[in-house]
């Protein structure tokens, strides 16, 4: 599929210009991310249409609080990555080439088609960063909204300023996973930059795209209370007290199954530090924690909407609004949540 997103280089190189790697690629190289190729001059996407599986799941998997709550998503990815987290937990799919996935051709078309199948109202561009393969999932997020579905996109936010207008153009909705808070970690951690993730979040707050925040948190990394609260006092000066932030636990994983998962008691932490800096809507994932996954009214401090894990228990929200108090509750909302569950997805098999 021919890619866009690239410069020609006077040396014949094609520089992609998709993320701030820049990566410049001779003929038949690839770029970091394995699936951009410059293909006798051409920048080539090997990734476009290629799905490595789908699933079912609940929306606040993505996670997503505070979008269409109670819902089903349809996720999908495809394979590589342009980031090199030590920790990733995708790993067999982030780190992979497309020729290593067992994958077959999805169409925009037929991907939507699935969703409908599967009685998802909205499309999860997700598992690897969707950035590196934007050209397939601008064509499916096209349909998808042609059709009535909504579009949620997983990043990490490591997206050049041009590409990122076109492709959240198409977004209903995105999560952005930021790593940490400092440069060193993601230097050493992530092999990436922090500063265009930051203007990639300062960017998305302006715009209609509905965003929420998680951070993965590590122990001995990026797990430090001051840390967290450097965090989400950016969020809140750039974003907007609104915007969910999310803290998750880390599990041992590809090249750092060294390190101990993240004990509760450090999320615990890091969600009251960020509430004390004058965020409304924190979370704790990965762990089972009912008040650190509750919806509360920032008006009155009413439930509104009570989890666990991935479990809905309770929904009280009466459109966008507090039953007591009647305050309005910032996201996307609709009329009616998916049965209350256990929140467990639902694999549909690889494509």
């Amino acid at each position: 599929m021919q890619a866009r997103y690239f410069e020609r280089e006077e040396d014949g190189r094609l520089r992609c210009t998709l993320c701030p790697r820049a990566c410049r690629l001779a003929d038949g190289q690839a770029g970091f991310c394995f699936v951009r190729q410059n293909v006798g001059g051409r920048m080539v996407s090997l990734a476009y249409g290629r799905s490595t599986g789908f699933a079912v799941d609940p929306i606040e998997k993505k996670p997503l609080d505070h979008f269409f709550p109670g819902t089903n998503v349809l996720s999908f990815g495809t394979a590589g990555c342009n980031l090199g987290c030590r920790f990733c937990q995708n790993w067999s799919i982030s780190k992979a080439r497309v020729a290593e996935r067992r994958s077959q051709q999805w169409g925009p078309r037929e991907v939507v088609d699935l969703a409908i199948e599967a009685a998802c109202p909205a499309i999860a561009f997700t598992y690897n960063d969707p950035v590196i393969w934007a050209e397939y999932a601008i064509d499916v997020a096209k349909e998808a909204r042609a059709r009535g579905l909504k579009t949620v996109f997983v990043t990490a936010g490591y997206v050049a300023e041009r590409a990122r207008e076109e492709i959240f153009a198409h977004m209903d909705a995105t999560n952005v996973d930021l790593k940490g808070f400092t440069e060193d970690f993601y230097r050493k951690v992530t092999l990436a930059h922090l500063a265009p993730v930051l203007e990639t979040l300062a960017w998305l707050a302006r715009t209609d795209v509905w965003v929420e925040v998680t951070n993965l948190v590590i122990p001995g990394l990026n797990d430090s209370p001051a840390e967290a609260r450097a965090l989400a006092a950016w969020v809140g000066e750039h974003m907007g007290a609104e915007v969910p932030l999310h803290f998750t636990a880390f599990h041992p994983d590809f090249r750092m199954l060294d390190v101990p998962p993240t004990p509760p008691e450090t999320l615990a932490r890091a969600r009251a530090a960020a509430l004390e800096v004058g965020l409304r809507h924190v979370y704790t994932g990965n762990v089972h924690d009912r008040e650190g996954q509750t919806t509360r009214c920032a008006g009155c401090g009413e439930a509104l909407i009570v989890r666990d894990a991935l479990a809905l228990a309770s929904y009280r929200l009466a459109g966008d609004r507090c039953p007591r108090c009647g305050a309005k509750l910032a996201g996307r909302f609709g009329a009616a949540p998916r049965t209350p569950g256990d929140g467990r997805p639902r694999y549909l098999g690889l494509a």
